[in-house]
Formats: C-alpha cells, sequence, structure tokens
C-alpha cells in the first residue's frame, strides 16, 4: 500500500510565502509524475503544477512566477514554494504521486491540507 502525507499548509497574509510538502511511502518501485492540485469552495480541482521524474515542470498560468516545484527522488517527496500569495490562492491543496508499486501503476492522493490567504 502507498500512502501520501502533505504537510505545511496555514494562514499566511497576502504577499506572504507557505512552503507545502508531500512524502510518499509504501512498497514503491518507481514514482512518475509528482504534481499539485489544489480546490476553492464552489470550484474544480485544479492543477496548479506538476514535475517529471527528469525534474520537468509545468505550472497553471495563475501561479508562474510566484510557484516552484521541487522533487527528492531518493526520498520520493515532492514541494511547493509558494510565494507572493494572493486571496485567490486559498484552497485545499492536495498532492498527487502517480507511481509503480506491488499494486500496479497508479495515482494516489493526498489528504489536502489547507491554505489561507487573508487580504
Amino acid at each position: 500500500q502507498v500512502q501520501v502525507v502533505e504537510s505545511g499548509g496555514g494562514l499566511v497574509q497576502a504577499g506572504g510565502s507557505l512552503r507545502l510538502s508531500c512524502a510518499a511511502s509504501g512498497s514503491i518501485f518507481s514514482v512518475n509524475a509528482m504534481g499539485w492540485y489544489r480546490q476553492a469552495p464552489g470550484k474544480q480541482r485544479e492543477l496548479v503544477a506538476v514535475i517529471n521524474s527528469g525534474g520537468m515542470s509545468d505550472y497553471a498560468e495563475s501561479v508562474k512566477g510566484r510557484f516552484t516545484i521541487s522533487r527528492d527522488n531518493a526520498k520520493n517527496t515532492v514541494s511547493l514554494q509558494m510565494n507572493s500569495l494572493k486571496p485567490e490562492d486559498t484552497a485545499v491543496y492536495y498532492c498527487n504521486i502517480n507511481c509503480r508499486s506491488w499494486n500496479g501503476l497508479k495515482t494516489y492522493w493526498g489528504q489536502g491540507t489547507q491554505v489561507t490567504v487573508s487580504s
């Protein structure tokens, strides 16, 4: 079984910074793409940033230049550094990991971590 656990959410004022972290554990053979999604109240879940096993990343237009995704392949972790936060960044942030384990190639989600940006 694979477990995905996020940490690092919280309350911050507009213009501030937060760093989210996510760790995957269990009988993992290999990890492919790792990403962050978010879901604001009344809205659909949307992709924030994704990074592949080679380190190439992509971002939603709304966060480009403010957020940075990174990963540590040796530890199966992915982080999201969020700078210049805006109230519209308020959402529950979810970690998403595609990996191969004893259960085959699957995508796993974390439980979510709340990010609240006050104006």
